[in-house]
């Protein structure tokens, strides 16, 4: 259960913050280099060395790029529909084991989850496509989006994908070697077989050390081992339109993991306090971050400002539901927020308004390896990367 939470302000800094968790901008403001790489509705993206060569390239649908040039080289062809790109999430992962990073990619209405193969260095330099496998045909059809996370601890990350349609099935699929010939498939775990929604995290709610799933209508605990042998509580605690991922992160640093929530097509972000609760459920209060972005398809968590705590970055995914929601013609931006956990504040921090949203994945590393946490992100506003200058000048 959520409970609200509201502050009152008065009206001058109520307009000035937007929401009484947020503080004015201050000395964490970075500056940012923009690399443009393409122009398309392709909204999934991931960064990983695909040549071997100890540089971090970059994946995004259609395309790879090499660092540091970073020229498009082809990797699939992707059909087009409605205004989207038939893929909603790329993931660079060694499928095979041998050495080289392959990529997983799903679809919004395929049912179908596929495996590209890294044809190896030669062929990557020639140009080459790379071989499309099959890993599962899941026979569902209403994907949002996915994720790749470990929910059992054995170190291999599971695939995961949420749907929009709220009584439809929560699955978890494992990577195996069960297909023909020992070929790599994706093995499925029924968590639940009405409980979904549009949402989708994972995270240690309860405190006992093993990841919980979140979906748009509640979550599931996580029974421990043998995790997939055992039922998993399904806690409908709300009902919501979110972000993929929702985050678990202790915002107020009292031991207890709190939940980040972003509106992903209306405007709003948010935390949800955990309060526990004497008798094992879990209590939630809900306070306001931010309502000035629609649209914030997307959260992602990741130490920008080298202080060894994580920064929020979010923003405006551009025409979602091509013009249809809330917002949808307010100028595009890419942000992040300095959480301060003693105060449970967020400071506002923008990187671009105008030119540069987000798709369905944030991604980040150290793409130029100048000990600074970059930012690669693809959307219908394009695809970037956004490399870290440090401090912004005074």
């Amino acid at each position: 259960m959520i409970r609200n939470f509201l502050c009152a302000l008065p009206i001058a800094l109520a307009i000035a913050t937007v929401g009484c968790p947020l503080l004015s901008a201050a000395d964490a403001s970075l500056s940012w280099k923009v690399i443009p790489l393409a122009v398309d509705a392709n909204e999934g993206i991931d960064i990983a060395d695909f040549d071997g060569d100890g540089k971090l390239d970059i994946c995004a649908g259609r395309f790879w790029y090499r660092n540091p040039e970073f020229r498009a080289q082809p990797v699939r062809s992707i059909d087009d529909f409605n205004g989207y790109v038939e893929s909603n999430g790329d993931f660079a992962y060694d499928v095979n084991k041998d050495g080289k990073m392959d990529i997983i990619a799903g679809s919004f209405i395929p049912s179908t989850v596929h495996w590209y193969e890294n044809p190896g260095k030669e062929k990557l330099r020639l140009g080459q496509l790379w071989k499309e496998h099959l890993l599962v045909d899941t026979k569902a059809s209403q994907n949002e989006g996915q994720l790749m996370a470990d929910i059992n601890g054995d170190g291999i990350p599971e695939w995961l994908v949420n749907s929009w349609g709220k009584d439809t099935p929560f699955y978890v699929w494992s990577l195996s070697s069960t297909g023909p010939d020992g070929a790599p498939s994706l093995s499925k775990h029924v968590i639940g077989e009405r409980g979904n929604g549009h949402g989708m995290g994972v995270g240690d709610i309860t405190g006992d050390g093993h990841a919980d799933l979140l979906t748009g209508n509640g979550w599931y605990e996580n029974p421990g081992p043998p995790y997939f042998g055992k039922p998993w509580r399904y806690h409908k605690d709300w009902t919501v339109h979110g972000a993929v991922p929702m985050l678990v992160f202790d915002v107020n640093n009292d031991g207890k993991n709190d939940i980040i929530y972003a509106a992903g097509h209306e405007y709003g972000l948010s935390w949800w306090e955990n309060k526990g609760n004497k008798d094992g459920t879990v209590e939630f209060e809900h306070h306001e971050i931010d309502k000035s972005i629609s649209q914030q398809h997307a959260l992602h968590l990741a130490d920008l400002t080298g202080d060894g705590k994580p920064e929020l970055i979010t923003g405006k995914r551009y025409f979602a539901h091509n013009g249809r929601d809330a917002g949808a013609k307010d100028p595009i931006e890419i942000c992040y927020f300095v959480i301060d956990t003693q105060r449970a504040r967020f400071e506002k921090h923008t990187i671009s308004k105008g030119r540069i949203g987000i798709g369905l994945q944030i991604r980040t590393a150290d793409i130029n390896a100048d000990g600074k946490l970059d930012i690669a992100v693809a959307g219908k506003s394009g695809t970037y990367i956004l490399l870290n200058q440090g401090p912004a000048p005074k």
